[in-house]
C-alpha cells in the first residue's frame, strides 16, 4: 500500500506553527472530520515513531488535505523542514471522527491551542444551520486560521490568555455565556485536557451531548502498540481504551479526566 504522497504547499503560519498541503486522492476522499494521519518524520535524527496529526481541512475536488503542525520536539522540527515538491510518508485516515447528525441544528465547537485544527473540517462538513466556534490562544501572535474559521461558521469567538487580542479569559467562560443566551444541540471540544474536562462538565450541567477529541502520543496508529490509551468508563468501572482505534473522538461522558 502506497503511503508516500506529494506536498504541494508548505507555509509557516507563525513562528512555531506550519501547514502542509498534501496531495492524496485516497486520503482526501476517505477522510472524515476529526480523523488523524500518522506521519513518518524522516530518516534523520533517529526519530523512529510516527507523529499523529489531526486532519485540519480537506479539498475533495482537488484531492488534497491540510495538516497544521506546531513544532514541539525533534520530530515536528524535522517535519517543519519539508517543502513543496517533497514526498512525505503518511498513513491514514485513521480513527473515529466527529458525529455529523442532521438533527443537531445548533452546534458549538470549542478549541484551544493546537486543538483548534480538527474543528475546521468539522464546521465545514456539519449540516447544522447555526454553527458557533470558540477558540482560545495564549496571545495575539498565536492566533491563526481566523479567516478560515470565520468562513466556516456563523459566529466566531476568540479569547487570549493575556487579553492581547479579542476577549481575555477562558473559552469555557464564553461557552457558558453563549449557552445562557441560546441552547445548543451538540458541543464539540478539542484542546487541553483541563479545558475539555470543564467543557464536559458544562455540557452535563446544561444537558447537552458532547464529543471530545483526545490528543495522545501514538506509536503505530493501528492499535498494535498500546501507547495511546486513555481512561474510559465501563459500566461501574473503567478501562484503558486505544485512542487510535476507538478515537480520537469520544463521547464526552465516556472519558475519565484524571
Amino acid at each position: 500500500m502506497n503511503t508516500k504522497y506529494k506536498i504541494v504547499k508548505a507555509e509557516h503560519l507563525n513562528s512555531d506553527t506550519f501547514m502542509l498541503t498534501v496531495e492524496s486522492e485516497i486520503i482526501s476522499k476517505r477522510a472524515r472530520s476529526g480523523q488523524i494521519v500518522n506521519i513518518k518524520c524522516g530518516d534523520e535524527g533517529g526519530v523512529l515513531l510516527r507523529r499523529p496529526i489531526s486532519i485540519c481541512s480537506v479539498d475533495r475536488d482537488k484531492g488534497t488535505f491540510d495538516i497544521v503542525i506546531q513544532i514541539r520536539g525533534k520530530g515536528t522540527k524535522i517535519l517543519s523542514k519539508y517543502k513543496a515538491g517533497d514526498e512525505i510518508d503518511i498513513m491514514g485516515p485513521l480513527g473515529q471522527g466527529f458525529s455529523l447528525y442532521p438533527k443537531h441544528k445548533k452546534i458549538i465547537a470549542v478549541g484551544g491551542g493546537i486543538g483548534i485544527f480538527p474543528l475546521l473540517q468539522l464546521l465545514k462538513d456539519h449540516p447544522a444551520e447555526n454553527k458557533k466556534v470558540i477558540l482560545g490562544f495564549r496571545n495575539k501572535s498565536c492566533v491563526i486560521l481566523e479567516e478560515e474559521f470565520k468562513q466556516a461558521c456563523n459566529k466566531l469567538f476568540i479569547s487570549t490568555d493575556d487579553g492581547s487580542y479579542c476577549d481575555k479569559g477562558l473559552v469555557t467562560d464564553i461557552l457558558r455565556k453563549e449557552l445562557d443566551k441560546e441552547p445548543a444541540d451538540m458541543l464539540f471540544f478539542c484542546g487541553p485536557l483541563a479545558m475539555m474536562k470543564v467543557g464536559v462538565e458544562i455540557a452535563k450541567e446544561y444537558n447537552i451531548p458532547c464529543e471530545v477529541s483526545m490528543e495522545q502520543r501514538m506509536g503505530c496508529g493501528i492499535g498494535a502498540c498500546l501507547v495511546c490509551v486513555c481512561k474510559t468508563k465501563n459500566t461501574d468501572d473503567w478501562e484503558y481504551t486505544q485512542v487510535c482505534k476507538k478515537g480520537p473522538v469520544f463521547s464526552g461522558d465516556k472519558i475519565i479526566f484524571d
